[in-house]
């Protein structure tokens, strides 16, 4: 059985690692220390401070877990060290202008884990990513979202 290998950015990859740094250095020890607190105060059938820090115990173990499942399978690219060929690719910002309005939008394609649509990362999943994918400054795209068809304009390709 091949692992399915999944694309991340470099600031994504890191933002990763800093979560993992966090609950293996800090929330792990503290959830411990609360639970033996817990443990101290007896009964624990009715403890109610032992059986929260058991279930945060539970959360901060399976996103550890988690986390290192996804790092481990994480394809790393950095998209400032390709070749700027002006093709829409995984990593590449892209400045679009709506045909329909004049509206100027910028998005940066990236992985799931890291799309924000407030900080214009869209998911290279998103039916607006898979429309961009391979195009060129200067194409025109359809694009079909929830509020119907829309149509733009690819301004500029940046990797940055």
């Amino acid at each position: 059985m091949s692992v399915k290998r999944f694309p991340i950015t470099l600031r994504g990859a890191e933002a990763l690692r800093v979560e993992l740094r966090k609950l293996k250095s800090e929330d792990r020890p503290n959830v411990i220390k609360a639970i033996a607190e817990a443990r101290a105060h007896g009964d624990l059938s009715e403890n109610a401070e032992y059986h929260a820090a058991r279930e945060q115990q539970g959360f901060i173990e399976g996103r550890i877990q988690e986390l290192e499942g996804k790092l481990g399978n994480a394809e790393i690219i950095d998209v400032t060290s390709m070749e700027p060929t002006g093709k829409v690719i995984f990593g590449s910002t892209i400045d679009l202008e709506d045909e329909d309005n004049g509206a100027k939008v910028t998005y940066q394609i990236v992985g799931e884990d890291e799309a924000d649509i407030k900080a214009g990362r869209i998911s290279v999943g998103s039916p607006i990513a898979r429309a961009l994918v391979g195009k060129s400054q200067g194409d025109a795209v359809q694009v079909s979202t929830p509020g119907g068809q829309r149509s733009y304009e690819i301004i500029a390709v940046r990797y940055v």
